[in-house]
């Protein structure tokens, strides 16, 4: 543990992610708060954007300046994809750790990058190195990581759904199913038509059925996971609750000996933010909404050989801004638990 406070700048404080890393961030004991920018709204009030934060961050925005943000000890982006990678060499290189929130350094594969974002890697040297941020699968590595990727929101609650299977071999590979259901804040606080109240509200969506993004990234984990090819049909739909995500899972499991309740508790025991509840539990997102923490449970109906895992969180904190918080208490010695809220907000 640290008594130094860390100095942290955040690239793209304006968006929902960037204003929960500063709700977050804003009380954690260890932290302080350096720089936050904002092409658009470079030198308005922090709390001026953000009434909720009045009395609390006091910084106001300032252009993206990399001779500034290289003199903080870890800089989040919060930034959309492409952002990032731009920025990344020359902050390294001023010994300045990086936590990049979107996707950038999530993919190991500079084609695979372009393939599915359109534009080529920058930096592509530097995917190797950067460390995949999922702590449940990759802590020791994030200690001394000089780049995380976070995951990406469904990507998280999809492999911690998985993980337990995929790990001892006791699914097909060529057999998941993932049907994914997000709230509206996923989409990002940028004006779009479809996450309007009046297009999202009591309405139910899927999209991106040919290919969502976020598909080679959960496809990369699995694999890493069992050792082998995985194949997955994931379906993301959208929902009209502002925040949540909730993964129904689908695993063929022949094996009808295995005690899914204990493998499941098991793995997880020592995971301070998965909780993974009693048998014949039904998670639902409100008890995750504000929380770094993913809610799961296993089911195998009418004792067949499918099995279904239920897998929630809240979309802007274990799937952004909380989870790249504990990847900053793990990458500087911090409590795991540091700065982030225990309790969610009910109602």
């Amino acid at each position: 543990m640290t008594s130094k406070h860390i100095s942290v700048g955040i690239v793209g404080g304006t968006g929902y992610t960037g204003v929960e890393l500063l709700r977050l961030l804003a009380t954690h004991p260890a932290v302080e708060l350096s720089v936050i920018t904002s092409r658009s709204e470079e030198g308005v009030a922090v709390s001026t954007l953000f009434p909720n934060l009045r009395g609390v961050v006091d910084l106001k925005f300032s252009a993206p300046a990399t001779k500034v943000l290289g003199n903080c000890d870890v800089v989040f982006f919060a930034t959309p994809n492409g952002t990032a990678m731009k920025m990344a060499e020359e902050l390294l290189a001023a010994g300045t750790r990086i936590i990049d929130l979107a996707a950038d350094f999530r993919l190991k594969s500079a084609t695979e990058w372009e393939r599915w974002y359109g534009v080529p890697h920058v930096c592509p040297g530097l995917l190797e190195e950067a460390i995949y941020g999922l702590p449940e699968v990759a802590r020791d590595k994030i200690r001394t990581a000089r780049i995380i990727a976070n995951p990406g929101c469904y990507p998280t609650a999809v492999q911690l759904g998985f993980l337990p299977l995929i790990e001892h071999g006791l699914t097909k590979p060529s057999s998941l199913i993932a049907d994914c259901k997000s709230g509206v804040s996923g989409a990002g606080r940028t004006a779009n038509l479809g996450a309007l109240l009046c297009e999202a509200s009591e309405s139910l969506k899927a999209y991106a059925v040919s290919g969502h993004r976020h598909l080679p990234e959960i496809r990369q984990g699995l694999i890493k996971a069992s050792g082998d090819n995985v194949e997955l049909v994931f379906v993301p739909h959208l929902t009209p609750m502002i925040r949540g995500i909730h993964a129904t899972l689908y695993a063929q499991v022949p094996n009808a000996s295995v005690d899914l309740q204990e493998l499941y508790e098991k793995r997880y025991c020592d995971e301070p933010f998965v909780d993974v509840l009693p048998a014949e539990s039904h998670p639902e997102t409100r008890t995750v909404r504000g929380v770094n923490v993913c809610r799961l449970a296993v089911h195998r109906p009418q004792d067949g050989e499918v099995v279904v895992i239920l897998s929630v969180i809240d979309n802007l904190v274990k799937g952004a801004a909380g989870q790249a918080v504990q990847n900053m208490n793990i990458m500087f010695n911090l409590d795991e638990k540091a700065g982030l809220s225990p309790v969610a907000l009910v109602p």
